[in-house]
């Protein structure tokens, strides 16, 4: 089978694809043959081997977290042959062999049945940078979310900033805010629908400010880290939260210590590792079924094919794309 892999860390030129045995399943495990993967930023950061090295398998690596597919063999899923699944949970393209090729062995509890209702690009979509179900789980699970509360996920054209606003909306957001760094970009989310502050026009904290009448937000997802962080904690309310999920734009930030002492703030950090397979589960499930009421639409913005791995990485990191990035895996 044709598969993505590295045998060094470095950068895009890392990425080849090889021709590889089809995994022969362990005990218990399902095998996948798969239709679509999702390219996500945590890939970067374990091609470029900026992990501890505890954290990552041995050499040669094949990336990729999530991806859709249909189940080749059930293994002890309990789910039928045959069946169209994503992959839930799991730590596949950074503890074991990732989604990047045309199968993939997984652990039985970390498929999830795709309904009829959603087609292949769309679960992959939604899967891919694990933006609304980092949300579901943030709000749901973390942040102590209550229906009414304002909810505030910066970067509209990423993960977390587009399934931020779509979840917190289904969940009974009085308000979902996010943010665009161009107003091409603010005009492109507005035209979804989303509520956006343009930050090349006004700050973050002056348009949270206008857009909430001074009060502030109940809750920030943060997928973006660096400035936008500082800023966050600045326009929260007064017993407001935030959950630090990412740092595209940096790892550190200034804050005003004011804002944590007399805003009786909370901050949480995110990591999967704080939810249970069935926690996981439960949430994709959940998802996958808003995106077949279409109640929630994960946005693509390039499908690119398995061969072109190392380009679809670079346009993730370098082109700031409006939706989800896809890796197309056709059989040989």
């Amino acid at each position: 089978m044709r598969a993505i892999q590295y045998d060094e860390f470095g950068g895009y030129d890392v990425l080849r694809t090889v021709d590889v045995p089809v995994p022969v399943p362990a005990d218990g495990q399902a095998l996948v043959r798969l239709t679509f993967a999702g390219v996500n930023p945590l890939e970067e950061t374990v091609r470029r081997g900026k992990l501890p090295a505890a954290a990552v398998k041995p050499l040669p690596i094949r990336p990729g977290g999530f991806g859709v597919g249909v189940l080749a063999e059930p293994g002890a899923s309990g789910v039928p042959a045959g069946t169209r699944v994503i992959l839930s949970g799991g730590r596949y393209g950074v503890g074991a062999d990732g989604a990047w090729a045309e199968y993939i062995a997984v652990d039985p509890r970390h498929v999830v049945a795709v309904p009829d209702g959603v087609d292949d690009t769309a679960a992959a979509a939604l899967t891919a940078a694990t933006g609304h179900l980092t949300a579901y789980l943030a709000l749901a699970e973390l942040a102590g979310f209550r229906p009414g509360q304002t909810v505030l996920a910066p970067g509209v054209g990423g993960g977390v900033g587009q399934g931020g606003v779509d979840v917190a909306r289904v969940l009974g957001a009085g308000a979902a805010i996010t943010t665009a760094t161009t107003t091409a970009k603010a005009e492109r989310g507005r035209a979804l629908g989303f509520e956006v502050i343009d930050l090349s026009t006004e700050s973050l904290r002056d348009g949270v400010h206008r857009l909430t009448g001074g009060r502030g937000v109940d809750v920030v997802l943060d997928g973006v880290g660096g400035s936008v962080t500082g800023a966050a904690l600045g326009a929260l309310a007064v017993d407001g939260t935030l959950v630090s999920i990412g740092y595209a734009a940096s790892t550190r930030t200034e804050i005003d210590v004011t804002d944590l002492i007399w805003k009786n703030t909370h901050i949480h950090g995110f990591r999967f590792a704080l939810f249970t397979a069935e926690q996981i589960n439960a949430a994709n499930k959940q998802l996958l079924d808003l995106v077949a009421r279409k109640e929630i639409t994960p946005l693509v913005d390039r499908v690119f094919p398995l061969e072109q791995a190392a380009q679809a990485q670079r346009h993730l990191a370098e082109d700031g794309p409006f939706g989800r990035v896809l890796l197309a895996i056709r059989p040989s």
